[in-house]
């Protein structure tokens, strides 16, 4: 009796309070949840409920032992995940001064994040400095100087460091940053050659006196190296590709070693300008090994000279009424392999995305090698008749192999979930970063959504037309009851009066 005296003192004010209130905190949680889903890409409540209310209700605990066999094989999954997202150093990176500032000067976009030029200044400072360098003036500069986060104070000390003697890591700097032209790079690196060669002998000589020697001697190595991959890829820009490749040869049977350049994928671009695809084949061989590290270029070219041998006779028409020939068998097989590889790449080689100037580091297998393989492929796959059709037919096939991709793999181990977060640090803000698998919005979020849109609503129309919500109110309360009112009539009907008498008294 109360609670109805107390529900019919209740004015339509206090309804108005009351959903716009609940419309308000709706509201609040819908944001919360879509900027939670946008940073972390999975929905705060769901996380909550999975991680926290799930034990306390009496979910499975995975740490049991009746699961260790699980846990280990979940151990040894997310090893394999951390591994496979680690970041590179792009092959194929851009210059500085000639190329990525040049697009600042004419667009006003940095093509760079801070997070990419922060890890090639470690780059620099691992390769380019060793302990010894407070012995040599200039090279102790140069130390500061790979140091330093302002271009223009980098300038600077190479400037310095070149007063004082011939500095190559100088060069290269100046070449890398300062240089706003490849002509003008490359007239730099020559210098930094000759520099560097110099040094790289005299510590040839003294590496075995200690450790000091050893490490001034591996540094030299790096920068030689360095220099000469450069220059082949200055080359490489300035249209002379037959000296270019001859320069990467050279340079991967000097230093045969040094793998983690990945010199390889330099020379197999060069190859497919020249169209030599015999050697582009030779190369392949030797390095799309089960052994070692993969990448889309490994992949993907694989796919292209598979591709190329069926693509300019192939009809998706004609292939459905006979089935596939081996030939065309083993290009589809190639593609689906690539693809499952890095999925990212397919929409950039079809220009289904727009492309944009590949980072200095690259994720195997993310959105950000998708664009640095795409950014100086595309023109070799179109160069080839009916590769992009092939492509356009097939890739898509790859899916249901593997229709959950982050739990088991088909070629490779499962895809890594950490690629998504890593790749909006190295990739530029207004690029609109590539997500596999595709994430469907939360349930919360849809639901919180619906509430609030709800609440917002009933809150406007209680406002303007309180009397008419009333009446729709005890409508819509007499609906909802009636079944109920229904039931209570059709047991006092069946049920004694005298019995029905006790229980209501009870």
């Amino acid at each position: 009796m109360e609670v109805s005296m107390f529900l019919n003192t209740l004015t339509p004010k206090f309804y108005v309070a009351l959903t716009g209130t609940s419309s308000l905190i709706s509201g609040l949680i819908l944001i919360f949840e879509w900027w939670y889903f946008r940073k972390y890409g999975t929905s705060f409540i769901e996380q909550v409920s999975v991680s926290h209310l799930r034990p306390l209700l009496g979910g499975v605990d995975s740490s049991s032992p009746s699961n260790s066999n699980t846990s280990n094989g979940e151990a040894d999954s997310s090893r394999q995940s951390v591994s496979e997202c680690k970041v590179w150093r792009n092959p194929l990176n851009l210059f500085r001064g000639a190329e990525y500032n040049r697009y600042t000067w004419v667009t006003g976009r940095e093509p760079l994040t801070y997070y990419d030029m922060n890890l090639s200044a470690q780059d620099h400072q691992t390769f380019f400095t060793c302990e010894s360098d407070h012995l040599r003036p200039a090279d102790a500069i140069m130390q500061k100087a790979w140091r330093e986060r302002n271009p223009q104070a980098r300038i600077s000390a190479a400037h310095e460091a070149l007063e004082l003697e011939d500095c190559a890591t100088a060069y290269i700097l100046l070449a890398e940053e300062e240089a706003t032209t490849i002509m003008e790079a490359e007239r730099l690196f020559k210098q930094a050659l000759k520099a560097g060669e110099s040094c790289y002998r005299r510590s040839q000589q003294l590496q075995h006196h200690g450790t000091q020697y050893e490490a001034q001697h591996r540094r030299d190595t790096n920068v030689l190296v360095y220099i000469k991959r450069r220059l082949a890829m200055c080359s490489r820009k300035l249209g002379r590709t037959r000296e270019a490749v001859k320069m990467m040869r050279d340079l991967m049977k000097e230093f045969p070693l040094l793998s983690m350049f990945n010199i390889h994928e330099n020379l197999l671009e060069s190859l497919l300008e020249l169209q030599n695809y015999a050697d582009v084949q030779a190369v392949l061989a030797k390095y799309d090994d089960i052994s070692l590290p993969k990448s889309a270029t490994i992949c993907y070219t694989a796919a292209l000279l598979k591709a190329r041998a069926v693509s300019d006779k192939f009809s998706p028409e004609a292939a459905s009424r006979r089935g596939l020939s081996t030939a065309e068998m083993n290009a589809v097989e190639a593609i689906h392999r690539a693809v499952e590889f890095n999925p990212h790449v397919p929409k950039y080689l079809l220009e289904m995305k727009s492309l944009i100037l590949p980072p200095e580091h690259i994720l195997k297998r993310g959105d950000s090698e998708a664009i640095a393989y795409a950014f100086f492929h595309l023109q070799h796959w179109k160069r080839v008749e009916g590769a992009l059709n092939l492509l356009h037919c097939t890739w898509e096939g790859t899916f249901r192999m593997i229709p959950y991709p982050l739990e088991k793999g088909h070629l490779f181990y499962p895809y890594p979930i950490c690629t998504e977060t890593a790749d909006r640090e190295l990739l530029p803000m207004f690029h609109e970063v590539s997500v596999y698998p595709k994430k469907e919005l939360p349930f919360f979020i849809l639901f919180t959504a619906g509430l609030c849109s709800f609440t917002a609503m009933l809150a406007l129309l209680t406002h303007q037309f309180p009397e008419l919500m009333g009446v729709f109110a005890k409508a819509f309360l007499s609906t909802l009851f009636a079944p109920l009112n229904f039931i209570m009539e059709k047991v006092e009907s069946i049920l004694p009066s005298s019995l029905w008498h006790q229980l209501t008294r009870i």
